[in-house]
């Protein structure tokens, strides 16, 4: 019989991360900083995956950091939790998770949900800048294009181009030799998207690649969605994505472009995508990688206006 998981430890003057209330407890009409939304999707991934468990595991890895970042009042921040979408694949599904997306992006400066596969995208998107499509811009760090034919977690980019949005407006960072076929590069590059590839994003700061990123996303003054699919990065911090291959960013460098993206008073939302809590290493690297970026997406907040 294995032994039980040893309880985290209580000290008073270093507070856990994750204790945040509840969307629903705060009265109706008051805003907040940052809302954590789960839109756990699994349904039409390419790969196997349990990706549906993966918020609420995001939530349990939390409580393993504090809320606080050098030089920045992180812990100031009105935090919020507003649950997750149940079911929120399929037409009813995804109508309903954007449909919660905007109800809760209403609410918030910023707003951070987590898969789920990379199908969450589609309602993140939809659901906060759905009113300024036209005029919003898409940063997506993945290593694949997402422009795939059908309706899966590998086709959420060309969906939102054919709800209206601007190929002009979508940037993506990290794009990966050997995990896309020439079919969607040339797809990429008939919409007019601009591509950073992985070799790219090594010979350039990263400060300067997503300052490009947003003016490029921002172009047209409307909000710009981000998405952080984490197997953008090596497989050896990140094995918990079916898709992950050895070769991929670090987890500092995600974690840095997750800050610098939510840093921009242009990004409304942010979704961190692919991970599967049930395949993750035994000591859980890359939920907690994901539970990370959400601090990195909060820290990037309180650094807005310095």
């Amino acid at each position: 019989m294995s032994a039980s998981p040893r309880p985290l430890s209580v000290d008073p003057l270093w507070p856990r991360a994750g204790d945040w209330p509840a969307l629903d407890d705060v009265a109706e009409g008051e805003r907040v900083d940052l809302a954590l939304l789960g839109i756990p999707t699994w349904r039409t991934s390419l790969s196997p995956t349990g990706a549906g468990a993966t918020p609420a595991a995001v939530r349990e890895a939390l409580r393993r950091y504090s809320a606080s970042a050098p030089g920045l009042d992180v812990e100031a921040l009105r935090i919020v939790d507003a649950g997750d979408v149940d079911e929120p694949d399929g037409v009813e599904g995804e109508a309903r998770a954007t449909a919660t997306m905007r109800r809760v992006a209403e609410r918030a400066s910023l707003t951070v949900a987590v898969g789920g596969d990379n199908a969450l995208t589609v309602p993140a998107m939809l659901g906060a800048a759905a009113d300024d499509l036209a005029t919003a811009g898409l940063i997506t760090v993945d290593a694949h294009h997402d422009l795939r034919d059908g309706v899966s977690n590998g086709s959420p980019v060309r969906r939102l181009l054919e709800a209206g949005l601007d190929g002009r407006r979508v940037v993506q960072l990290g794009i990966a030799d050997f995990a896309n076929s020439a079919a969607y590069t040339a797809r990429a590059a008939e919409h007019g998207i601009h591509v950073v590839t992985r070799d790219e994003l090594r010979e350039r700061p990263l400060d300067e690649v997503m300052a490009e990123a947003l003016a490029i996303a921002g172009a047209a003054g409307g909000p710009v969605h981000v998405d952080l699919d984490v197997d953008v990065c090596d497989r050896s911090v990140a094995p918990a994505c079916p898709a992950s291959v050895p070769g991929g960013i670090a987890a500092w460098e995600l974690r840095r472009l997750a800050r610098l993206a939510a840093a921009s008073p242009l990004v409304r939302s942010i979704d961190i995508a692919e991970v599967d809590a049930t395949a993750d290493a035994p000591d859980g690297r890359t939920v907690r990688l994901a539970a990370l970026l959400v601090l990195e997406a909060a820290a990037g907040l309180a650094a807005r206006g310095r």
